[in-house]
C-alpha cells in the first residue's frame, strides 16, 4: 500500500524529524545547560545544526498543495528561533537584564498568569476592542458620507488626515486628562489610530467597482443605496478588510503606548512600564509575548474572514 504522501514530503518529514531529534540531543550537552565553558565541539555542532535548519525551512517552504503549508513553515521557523536564542544566551553567559532566555520567559508567564490575563482583559478586551471597532466604524460611515455627499471631501477629508499626524505621544496624556486613568481614554487613542485607515481604504474602495457596472446600474434606474449594497461594497471588501487588518495592528500598539501616560494598576503597557523600572525583564518579555501573540492572532482570523468575505476577489483567490 503506498503512502498518500508524495516521496519529496515523506523526505522532508523525516529530515525535519531527524533535525529536531539532534537539537533535543545538543540540547541536552552540558554548555547548552550552562553547567560547562562552551568548547570547539559544541559551536561546530551548533553550526552544522544551524545550516539542517535553515535547509530543513527551506524544504517546508518549497511543500505546495496543501492549506497549512505557511502555517507549517512559520511554526518551525519560530521554533528554531527560539531554540537558538535559548542555547546562545546560555552559552554567552547574557545578563537577564539584557536578554532573557525563552525559558526564563515562559516560566515568568507561568507564574504570573493571573497578572498577565488582567492586564490582557483591560488593555485587549476592552480597550483595543472597543477602540478598533469604533474607530473603524466611524471611518466607514464618515467615508460612505463624503461618497454620498462629495462636497464634504474639500471639508471633511483634509480635517480627518489630520488625525493621522497628531503624534501618539501628545494625544495619549490629553486622552488621559480628559477621560480619566481607565480604558475608555486608550480606547479613544486607539479611536484616532484606526479612522484614517479605515476611511482612506473605503474611499479607495468604493471607487474600485467598474465603469461598465455603475452604468448597468444607473441603466436599471438603481438608487445610490443599491448601487452601494450590490455592487460598490462588494467591490470594496478586499480595501475593508485591508484597512481592518492594519488596524487590529495599530489598536493594539496604540493601546499599550496610551497607558505608558497614565493607567491604572493593570494593562499590557502598565506592566512593560513598571517592571522594566524594576529590571524584571523576564515579565516585561512576557508582556510583549501576550501582545504578539495577541497581534497575531488577530490578523490570522481576520486573514480567513477575508478569505469567507471576499472568496471571489483575484486577490483572495490566488492565495
Amino acid at each position: 500500500m503506498k503512502s498518500a504522501l508524495p516521496a519529496s514530503h515523506r523526505n522532508t518529514a523525516i529530515a525535519v524529524v531527524l533535525s529536531l531529534v539532534a537539537a533535543t540531543l545538543l540540547f541536552f550537552h552540558p554548555a547548552a545547560q550552562g553547567e560547562s565553558p562552551p568548547t570547539a565541539v559544541f559551536w561546530l555542532l551548533l553550526v552544522v545544526l544551524a545550516g539542517a535548519a535553515l535547509w530543513t525551512i527551506r524544504r517546508v517552504a518549497a511543500i505546495n498543495g496543501t492549506r497549512f503549508d505557511g502555517m507549517l513553515t512559520a511554526a518551525l521557523f519560530g521554533l528554531w528561533v527560539l531554540y537558538f536564542w535559548q542555547l546562545l544566551v546560555v552559552a554567552f553567559e547574557v545578563p537577564r537584564v539584557l536578554l532573557p532566555a525563552p525559558s526564563l520567559i515562559a516560566q515568568s508567564l507561568l507564574d504570573n498568569y493571573d497578572k498577565l490575563w488582567g492586564d490582557f482583559a483591560q488593555t485587549v478586551l476592552k480597550a483595543v476592542c472597543v477602540g478598533w471597532l469604533v474607530g473603524s466604524g466611524l471611518g466607514f460611515a464618515v467615508a460612505v458620507a463624503i461618497d454620498r455627499l462629495p462636497f464634504l471631501q474639500r471639508g471633511l477629508l483634509p480635517l480627518a488626515s489630520l488625525t493621522s499626524t497628531v503624534p501618539l505621544v501628545a494625544v495619549a496624556p490629553i486622552a488621559v486628562m480628559w477621560f480619566g486613568f481607565e480604558w475608555p481614554s486608550k480606547a479613544a487613542v486607539v479611536v484616532l489610530m484606526t479612522f484614517f485607515p479605515m476611511l482612506v481604504s473605503t474611499l479607495a474602495g468604493l471607487q474600485a467597482s467598474g465603469k461598465l457596472e455603475r452604468e448597468l446600474m444607473y441603466s436599471y434606474a438603481a438608487s445610490y443605496s443599491r448601487t452601494l449594497w450590490s455592487l460598490r461594497l462588494p467591490a470594496a471588501t478586499p480595501f475593508l478588510m485591508g484597512a481592518l487588518k492594519v488596524n487590529a495592528t495599530l489598536a493594539l500598539i496604540g493601546a499599550i503606548v496610551a497607558e505608558f501616560f497614565g493607567s491604572p494598576t493593570v494593562g499590557l503597557g502598565f506592566r512593560i512600564s513598571t517592571e522594566a523600572s524594576r529590571m524584571n525583564m523576564a515579565l516585561v518579555w512576557g508582556a510583549i509575548v501576550v501582545a504578539a501573540i495577541t497581534g497575531s492572532l488577530a490578523y490570522a482570523l481576520l486573514v480567513q474572514l477575508e478569505r469567507r468575505a471576499a472568496f471571489w476577489h483575484p486577490s483572495v483567490r490566488g492565495k
